[in-house]
């Protein structure tokens, strides 16, 4: 499974599925390749298989993260939610709460997640991981505090992945650094060219940084249309474009 979960978080869903397409039907790999089919796109078998997982076989661990993965990315918080509150100390599933209530804005929420994780896992890197993604959000002198911890893992041997750059990164933006912010992106995008948040990233830094950001959002617009910068951009432009027709008929009245 794990194996498996792998595959799909290097892009190769579609070997994974070709791997596990006449595997047992255990929940594990029911949950692994619903995963994997959300991640190729085919959004509604995903949902549907999640959904009778998570009615079925909710005591599952590997149920519980998958599944409610494929459940939030489908708009369907509360019920990934009340899977996920089935963990018995599963460290991923704690950590996949915390991002859904970050995602919903319950700040105070998601600390309280962490808070609680870390009495039975004090010095889990996990839970220090979703410690600092709370602490990007609470802000002030946290951001320091969440840098610390991104920079350890990602100046670690086997540290120097995407997500750890990123998270270093996105951590020096809030504090200001934006040219320690370019060096981490740029060492990430050097290692994974077409990773859709680095690029998303590079396009956010860009702008901080008053320069053109039109070669990124081009690349991302190619890369995954339906990425969350993109959509937001296209939303905000519609919003913009509606007040300003309000402002412009009354010009022209």
């Amino acid at each position: 499974v794990l194996a498996l979960r792998a595959k799909i978080a290097l892009g190769d869903a579609a070997e994974a599925l070709e791997e596990i397409k006449d595997a047992e039907s255990a929940p594990e790999y029911q949950a692994v390749k619903a995963y994997a089919e959300h991640a190729t796109g085919k959004t509604a078998d995903a949902l549907k298989v999640a959904e009778e997982l998570a009615a079925s076989a909710g005591d599952n661990a590997t149920v519980q993260l998958l599944a409610g993965s494929v459940l939030q990315s489908e708009g369907k918080t509360e019920e990934a939610l009340a899977l996920l509150s089935q963990h018995q100390g599963n460290l991923e599933a704690v950590a996949l709460i915390v991002q859904i209530h970050l995602q919903q804005n319950r700040t105070d929420l998601a600390l309280k997640e962490v808070l609680a994780a870390k009495k039975w896992a004090q010095d889990n890197l996990l839970i220090n991981i979703a410690e600092s993604w709370v602490a990007l959000r609470v802000g002030g002198e946290k951001y320091q505090e969440a840098f610390y911890v991104f920079e350890e893992i990602a100046q670690a041997p086997s540290g120097a992945a995407t997500l750890a750059l990123l998270s270093q990164a996105v951590s020096e933006i809030h504090l200001g650094r934006f040219e320690e912010a370019e060096a981490a992106l740029s060492q990430a995008i050097k290692q994974f060219p077409e990773n859709a948040d680095v690029i998303a990233n590079m396009a956010v830094l860009s702008i901080l940084s008053g320069k053109d950001r039109s070669e990124y959002v081009q690349s991302l617009q190619k890369l995954d249309p339906e990425h969350p910068y993109i959509k937001g951009v296209e939303e905000k432009s519609d919003l913009f474009d509606k007040a300003a027709s309000k402002f412009a008929a009354k010009v022209a009245a």
